[in-house]
């Protein structure tokens, strides 16, 4: 038996809910389903669908194969894209979403040279903190700074950012500095507004996990404003490192709390489906894919 097939029709089934509406998908007689599936099922030695007069659902050994089986499916459908899109060359309008600071800092420094390369792509380029759906908002491709484990969207992961915590000498000078997470609540704190998790802040130190909850004096939702303000000697704040490199390296801010470590952030461009992907979209993920395969964040990406 193909094995192509086994899938094609375990998948039908368990998405439908029925042998019958399967049956009709496929176009095939309900007996061939039903066969394929007990076949399937006797050459791995697992049952995968319990079954009643009344529905069929998933064993623990279904959900988990059905769930590898859709990824290999959507794996071939990547590769006959991939040759399909190498045929054809980018073109058209491309609309992008990015992060403010990011798009400025990292991205903007990059789309002459995409342009230069694609002469036929046209780029519209929206810069914003907010998270949009962009699905419903019509972007081909968006980059987001987050963890992104459990996001439904594809996406392609670019680099990585850490997240550290600092201020300036000044404010230390002033107000003290703190040497464990639970002398931050006794801080004035510059809270980024679209933090995950808000102002409870979470470390991971030498004795396990540690959380403690940040009074912010500040909250804002601009990183710049954030910098800025902990450059001014506000209060404490904890942003990216492709944000604060060079006021790291200078001394104008100074890292806090380092044998506590926040999780680091991922860079990912994400994108609705890798269906039937445009060759304007997938020339955009491979040049952002190049640009930011070594960055140190000590200045904007090269590509």
């Amino acid at each position: 038996m193909n094995k192509l097939r086994e899938i094609e029709c375990f998948i039908a089934v368990a998405d439908l809910g029925s042998f019958v509406k399967a049956a009709d998908a496929l176009g095939i007689s309900k007996a061939a389903v039903s066969r394929t599936v007990l076949e399937l099922e006797a050459r791995l030695g697992s049952r995968l669908m319990q079954r009643t007069t009344r529905r069929l659902s998933l064993t623990e050994a279904g959900s988990l194969y059905l769930e590898r089986c859709k990824q290999i499916v959507a794996a071939l459908e990547e590769a006959d894209d991939l040759l399909l899109a190498g045929s054809a060359k980018p073109a058209g309008l491309l609309r992008i979403n990015a992060p403010v600071t990011f798009g400025i800092l990292h991205l903007a420094p990059l789309w002459p040279i995409f342009l230069e390369r694609h002469p036929e792509v046209e780029l519209d380029i929206t810069l914003s903190d907010r998270i949009v759906d962009i699905i419903d908002e019509g972007y081909d491709l968006a980059i987001r700074i987050a963890r992104l484990a459990d996001s439904t969207l594809i996406h392609r992961k670019l680099t990585s950012t850490s997240l550290p915590i600092c201020a300036s000498p000044g404010y230390l000078e002033q107000h003290g500095t703190p040497r464990h997470p639970h002398e931050l609540a006794q801080h004035q704190i510059i809270s980024y507004s679209y933090n995950h998790g808000k102002d409870e802040w979470q470390f991971s130190g030498p004795k396990g996990p540690v959380s403690v909850r940040v009074n912010a004096r500040m909250h804002v939702n601009n990183g710049d404003s954030c910098v800025q303000a902990a450059l001014g000697g506000i209060g404490i704040t904890r942003q990216p490192t492709f944000m604060i490199d060079q006021y790291l390296r200078s001394g104008q801010l100074v890292p806090l709390l380092t044998d506590y470590t926040v999780p680091d952030l991922g860079i990912y461009a994400v994108y609705p489906s890798r269906a039937h992907l445009p060759a304007k979209v997938r020339a955009m993920l491979d040049f952002l894919s190049e640009a930011f395969a070594q960055v140190h964040w000590s200045g904007p990406a090269e590509a």
